[in-house]
Order: structure tokens, then sequence, then C-alpha cells
């Protein structure tokens, strides 16, 4: 189970990567948007999987803090939104880079508070 846990924190690791790297390319100019819609999907996949294996495992090591995961996850549902909706209004020619800034900081809001909680 172990390795199962590892696996999914490194896909919630890397969709974390996409999302703030995305961000940063389309700060720089880029148009890249599917980076940041993958990563965010990953994310709350991956989180919301990694959650349940957690409270499944009974172990200090795996203990799960309820408050922390409801605030991150309702910052990693922010994110998915604000990146789907994005990426809808640059299909439709729209601009989207409020949205695109508000996935970016979000998920680095996210990093934070899994980080410093």
């Amino acid at each position: 189970m172990d390795f199962v846990y590892n696996v999914l924190v490194a896909l919630h690791l890397l969709g974390m990567a996409a999302v703030v790297g995305g961000w940063i390319a389309v700060r720089s100019g880029r148009t890249l948007i599917a980076p940041i819609v993958w990563g965010a999907r990953a994310q709350l996949v991956t989180g919301l999987a990694l959650v349940g294996i957690a409270s499944a495992i009974k172990d200090d090591s795996h203990e799960v803090d309820n408050t922390k995961i409801a605030v991150k996850l309702v910052i990693a549902l922010v994110v998915v939104a604000a990146a789907e909706i994005g990426r809808a209004r640059t299909k439709r020619g729209q601009d989207a880079g409020t949205l695109l800034d508000v996935a970016g900081g979000g998920a680095v809001a996210n990093v934070l508070v899994a980080a410093l909680w």
C-alpha cells in the first residue's frame, strides 16, 4: 500500500508542477493552457485518492487532519473551476488571464497550506 501511496504523491506533485509551470508560461506570453487544466484535474483526483488511502491506513505516519483537507479541497475546487472556465474562454477567443491567475495562485496557496499548516 505504501508503494501506491508514494506513486500518488509523485503524481500529485507533478500535477502541481503542471499548474504552476503552465501558469508561469502563460504569464510570460505563451498560450499553454492544457497543462494547467490537466494538472488541476490530476491534483484533485490524486488528492482525493491520497486522503482515502491515508484514512484507510491506521498508523501515525498517515494521520489525516480533516480541517486541513477541507481547506485544501475548497482551494483545489476553485483551481479546477478557474482552469476549466479559463480554457473554455480561450477556446472562444476571450481573455482568461485573471482566471488563470486564480488557478496558478490557488495552486501556490494549496502548496503553502500543505507545507506550513
